[in-house]
């Protein structure tokens, strides 16, 4: 609005003898204002607002002002947000009779006009005088969760009823259509927003928004337990990949003294390990007899129970004949060290923060199966090339603490990151760091400081996935690799042994296991470094490979939930170059109705891309193995559009020049313009959605 209208507003507030009296009577003769955005209304309302503060004498009171805000009252339900504030402060709403808002809003609410009632009372901080039920269930129907969030916002005694009635609607026994039934024929009602699992959810975030204790919800708290229970059993018994030690520490502290757990528990265990079987574990996680089902009891009459104990699954125990399955340390045991006194960490700084030096970045926490709260970081890996530190961090930060210098820890752990002239490696390093910061909030930045980083999870995408045939069948539903492990066994031939991942690494002492897989989770990395610095053209990567990646800061990538490292978000830094294929003359212009290509999953977005652009193209679904489009580029005469390793594979299944390694680091339309470029394929006007979409 420009200054000479916002004069002639002014000019025209001072003329009146009644400057509240006119805005409203202008207001409810135009329908301008109830637009979105700052109409003309908008922008006179403010300025009014504006010129009753340079007058102070112009406020009224007494019963002509409770007659305008009678007339507000009336206009607020249909009024933009934005003018919500301006109205309320200039006709003094929160003066009104309380009883008269509380009536005005119910009436509101009655009209089914829920989120306007809601928005109202919170404007006017009526919550603690209406029933938070009764308000918030219309609006969660309406999946308008974050105004529920706003309505309980200020009120912690609101917050803590709206989450005792969520977790009632939670309860396995409880009929959720009666809540829905008052409201059926509700308008922007959306069912499919309104169910145990999305209410769960909500529960969570509420808890964890608000600071509240969980055990305030029981019902969500043993339903996630349940899961957890699912879980570890699937781990332990079906994949077969989680060590006795570790799966019955997790049981433990999952059921603890739930009766509900407990008796889950003993099911569970009767399915997959039978009576004798359960009646072992169940003595071992402290079961009462009186849960323990008819045939678990009378095993227990049979049985001695000994004081460790034994393994009775048919789960294999492949811990020492399976070793040479899988990547080894190859430095000496010696050469680990676990640091939990500052005197011992000094010496680890030393050889650490040295210009020119290559460390092996990682983190272990205790796993959350989803609970809630962020993981706090228990032990920090640094590999150097001849020995691995492991830093207790929980010892170390208490003892620091206690001798009053508690940013002695976290000042050395910014030194490295932000030092340009250490490489330090990593993998998901933007999951490390946001742990690392809900360890210690003075490490909350460092991200955004970091230099010299390279996380190799930049190469996760470009990793060609072990085939079925390669994985050891005898160790049951074995998965394919993953993550580190799958770059692992690409890099240097055999995967990580994965079964200590899911460690309570908050226990102390540590067991040996545990000790030399976080040794080795860290130091793995600087030997897939070293071999890619040696020969990226080998794995189908740029022979720029440490120019592109050293001493980059991190961009933040989008949150992504995790439940553990191997589903760790996007990476930070670039991602690693496919080789250039530019060809030494270009070949002859073709249209894009001539030109046929397969692409890889990797590239969906780029064969969107050229559809709309009259290209002919084949995608492969997200399931696919890279070689299937080898199969079809034979069969169809395809060129094959892929990127990073598995560019290597198949480039030797097609004939010469029949694919093309793209950028997987561009977007989508940078990417297209990459290939139309090296196969001179002239795109015109008619091309454009030629081709059904």
């Amino acid at each position: 609005v420009s200054r000479q209208v916002k004069e002639e507003i002014r000019r025209g507030f001072a003329r009146l003898e009644d400057p509240l009296a006119g805005l409203l009577a202008m207001l409810e003769s135009s329908s301008d204002w109830k637009g979105k955005g700052h109409s003309l209304g908008y922008c006179i309302t403010t300025e009014l607002q504006l010129w009753i503060k340079a007058h102070p004498a112009v406020p009224q009171s007494g019963t002509k002002l409770k007659k305008l805000q009678v007339r507000v009252l009336g206009m607020l339900s249909q009024c933009p947000a934005n003018l919500l504030d301006p109205l309320i402060s200039i006709y003094q709403l929160h003066t009104a009779d309380r009883n008269y808002l509380l009536e005005h809003v119910s009436h509101l609410y009655l009209q089914g006009n829920y989120k306007e009632a809601a928005m109202l009372s919170i404007k006017l901080k009526l919550q603690p005088d209406q029933d938070v039920e009764k308000m918030c269930t219309p609006l969660l129907l309406q999946d308008k969760a974050n105004l529920v969030e706003e309505y309980v916002a200020e009120y912690p005694e609101l917050q803590r009823k709206l989450l005792q009635t969520l977790d009632t609607w939670c309860e396995p026994s409880f009929n959720i259509r009666d809540i829905i039934r008052p409201y059926q024929g509700m308008s922007k009602y959306k069912p499919e927003k309104f169910n145990r699992r999305v209410l769960s959810k909500l529960i969570f975030r509420l808890l964890e928004r608000f600071n509240i204790d969980s055990a305030l919800c029981p019902n969500v708290i043993n339903q996630r337990h349940l899961r957890t229970l699912n879980y570890l059993f699937y781990k332990r018994f079906v994949e077969k990949t989680m060590t006795e030690e570790n799966w019955a520490d997790h049981i433990q502290s999952t059921v603890g003294e739930n009766r509900w757990l407990q008796g889950h528990l003993v099911q569970s265990l009767l399915r997959h390990c039978g009576a004798r079987g359960a009646v072992r574990w169940a003595q071992h996680c402290r079961v009462p007899p009186e849960m323990l089902p008819q045939a678990v009891a009378e095993e227990l009459q049979k049985l001695h129970i000994q004081d460790r104990v034994e393994e009775v699954t048919k789960a294999d125990n492949y811990e020492a004949s399976k070793k040479k399955d899988y990547y080894q340390l190859p430095i000496p045991r010696e050469n680990i060290h676990f640091l939990q006194t500052w005197e011992e960490t000094l010496q680890c700084w030393e050889k650490v923060l040295q210009a020119g030096q290559v460390i092996g970045v990682d983190m272990e926490w205790k796993p959350s199966f989803g609970m809630v709260g962020k993981p706090r970081v228990a032990l920090l890996q640094l590999a150097l090339k001849d020995e691995v530190f492991l830093l207790d961090l929980p010892r170390l930060l208490e003892q620091a603490e206690a001798e009053g210098e508690k940013e002695k820890l976290p000042h050395f752990i910014q030194m490295l990151y932000s030092d340009a002239a250490i490489t330090k490696l990593g993998y998901g390093m933007s999951g490390d760091l946001s742990s690392l910061a809900a360890t210690c909030s003075a490490l909350k930045d460092t991200e955004k400081q970091m230099q010299g980083v390279v996380d190799l999870l930049a190469v996760d995408k470009q990793v060609d996935g072990l085939s079925p045939e390669h994985s050891h069948e005898e160790r049951g539903v074995r998965q394919p690799e993953k993550g580190l492990s799958l770059l692992v066994q690409h890099v240097l031939g055999k995967p990580l042994d994965k079964t200590e991942q899911l460690s309570n690494w908050e226990k102390r002492p540590l067991r040996e296991e545990q000790i030399l897989y976080a040794a080795s989770d860290a130091y793995c990395l600087l030997e897939i470094y070293e071999r890619l610095c040696k020969d990226p053209e080998s794995f189908g990567l740029g022979s720029d490979l440490t120019e592109s990646l050293v001493g980059k800061q991190s961009k933040k990538p989008r949150a992504k939930k995790q439940l553990n490292k191997q589903e760790a978000p996007s990476p930070s830094g670039q991602e690693f170059q496919g080789p250039r294929t530019e060809a030494s003359c270009p070949p002859a212009p073709i249209s894009p109705q001539e030109f046929s290509v397969v692409c890889d999953n990797m590239l969906q977005g780029l064969g969107r891309y050229l559809r709309c652009l009259g290209v002919d193209v084949r995608l492969l679904d997200n399931e696919d193995d890279h070689r299937k489009a080898a199969e079809i580029a034979r069969q169809e005469e395809r060129v094959i559009l892929t990127s990073g390793l598995p560019y290597q594979t198949l480039r030797s299944q097609v004939g010469e020049g029949r694919c093309f390694s793209v950028n997987c680091s561009q977007k989508a339309k940078e990417q297209a313009l990459q290939v139309l470029k090296h196969f001179n394929v002239q795109v015109s006007l008619d091309d454009i959605f030629s081709r059904c979409q």
